[in-house]
C-alpha cells in the first residue's frame, strides 16, 4: 500500500484530497500545526472527517520545525509527498510577512530536504496565480516570466518554485508544482470572499465588494482541482526533451520539473460571482463598494492547455453550480449546529 504525506491535511484543499486519496485505497500520513489564522473548529472538523479513516494518520506538526520535520520524514517513509501547507492569504502577508518567511520559505525547505532524504518518487507543491502578479497579458500562461509580484505572499511562492527546480536539478527529484486559481467549495476558508459574503448576507448585513465589482477570477470549484491534483501526483515530473536553454519555458525543464496552472479556464466577474450567490441563497447583497486592496491582483485567468495535454485534466463545474453547492454545505454545517 503505498503511503502519501499530506501537508496541510486540515486544510481546505489538503482535507479533500487526502479523502480522495484514502477512497482509492492509499495510506495518507497528514500533518498540519492547527494554527489559528482562522477558525480552528473548522479545521479540526475537517480533520475528524479523516481520523475516522483506518488508513489515516495525523501528526501536528509545523514545517517550519526542521528537527520534526526530519524525524516525520524518517519515520513516515512516504512514497509520494503532496504539500499544500503555507500560510495563506494575500492581504494578511502585507501585515505579517514573517509568518510567511516562517512557513512558506523555511517551512518548505525543510519539505524538500525531507523528500530528498527519503528518496520520494514525486513531490507535488502548491504555488498560487498570484505569482503573475503585475502582468497583463491574460490567460496567464506557464512560459510568462513571473518577476514582479505584488505581494509577499506571492514572492513565497516563487520561492518555493524556483527552489523545487533546484533540489529536481541537483538530485534528480521529480517535483511538480501547481499553480492554484481561487479554489472555492464546501469546506472552503473563512478568509475567501465567497465564505465571508455568505456568512454576512445570511446575517442581513452588507458585503465589501473590493474592485467595485468588476475584479476577475478564474473560481475554480474543488472537486475539478482534486481531480487534477491527484493526476498530478500519479505521474512524476519528467525533463523535457524539448527544453531549449537558449530559449528556456520556465514550466519545464531539463530536470525533472513541471510548473501547470490548474484552473477552471473559465474567468468570472465577481459580480456575476455574486449573483450565482444571491440566487443560490434567494437573497439580494446590500453591496458596499470599494476600491481595490494593495496587493489583488485586478484579474486572474488561467491558461490550462499544458495541464491538460499532461493528465487531460479539465474542469467540468461551472460557477452557479458549484456556488449552490457551497451553500448547501454551508447551511448543513453552520445552521445545523
Amino acid at each position: 500500500m503505498s503511503t502519501t504525506l499530506v501537508t496541510g491535511c486540515a486544510g481546505f484543499i489538503g482535507m479533500h484530497c487526502a479523502q480522495q486519496l484514502l477512497a482509492r485505497g492509499e495510506r495518507v500520513v497528514g500533518i498540519d500545526n492547527l494554527n489559528t489564522y482562522y477558525d480552528v473548529a473548522l479545521k479540526d472538523a475537517r480533520l475528524a472527517r479523516l481520523m475516522a479513516h483506518p488508513h489515516f494518520r495525523f501528526e501536528r506538526v509545523d514545517i517550519a520545525d526542521r528537527a520534526a520535520v526530519a524525524e516525520l520524514f524518517a519515520r513516515a517513509a512516504p512514497n509520494r509527498v503532496l504539500h499544500l501547507a503555507a500560510q495563506a492569504g494575500v492581504r494578511y502577508s502585507i501585515d505579517a510577512p514573517d509568518t510567511y518567511t516562517d512557513a512558506n520559505l523555511l517551512g518548505f525547505g525543510h519539505v524538500l530536504q525531507g523528500c530528498r532524504t527519503a528518496q520520494v518518487e514525486h513531490l507535488v507543491f502548491a504555488s498560487s496565480s498570484s505569482v503573475y502578479g503585475g502582468n497583463t497579458k491574460v490567460p496567464f500562461s506557464e512560459r510568462d516570466a513571473v518577476d514582479h509580484p505584488i505581494s509577499y505572499y506571492a514572492a513565497t511562492k516563487k520561492a518555493n518554485e524556483v527552489m523545487a527546480h533546484t533540489y529536481a536539478h541537483l538530485y534528480g527529484m521529480p517535483c511538480t508544482g501547481l499553480r492554484f486559481f481561487t479554489v472555492y467549495g464546501p469546506w472552503g476558508r473563512p478568509d475567501m470572499a465567497l465564505f465571508k459574503f455568505t456568512r454576512a448576507m445570511l446575517a442581513g448585513e452588507p458585503i465589501d465588494v473590493y474592485g467595485n465589482g468588476q475584479l476577475v477570477r478564474d473560481f475554480t470549484y474543488i472537486d475539478d482541482i482534486v481531480e487534477g491534483v491527484l493526476r498530478v501526483l500519479d505521474k512524476p515530473a519528467t525533463p523535457d526533451a524539448a527544453y531549449d536553454p537558449t530559449a528556456p519555458n520556465p514550466g519545464t525543464s531539463s530536470a525533472p520539473f513541471r510548473l501547470f496552472n490548474i484552473g477552471n479556464n473559465t474567468p468570472t466577474v465577481l459580480m456575476d460571482y455574486i449573483s450565482a450567490l444571491e440566487a443560490a441563497l434567494g437573497i439580494t447583497a446590500r453591496k458596499h463598494m470599494l476600491p481595490i486592496q494593495p496587493g489583488d491582483m485586478h484579474t486572474t485567468a488561467a491558461d490550462t492547455s499544458a495541464l491538460t495535454a499532461w493528465v487531460g485534466f479539465a474542469p467540468s463545474t461551472p460557477v452557479h453550480e458549484g456556488v449552490t453547492r457551497f451553500v448547501a454545505w454551508y447551511r448543513g454545517f453552520y445552521e445545523g449546529q
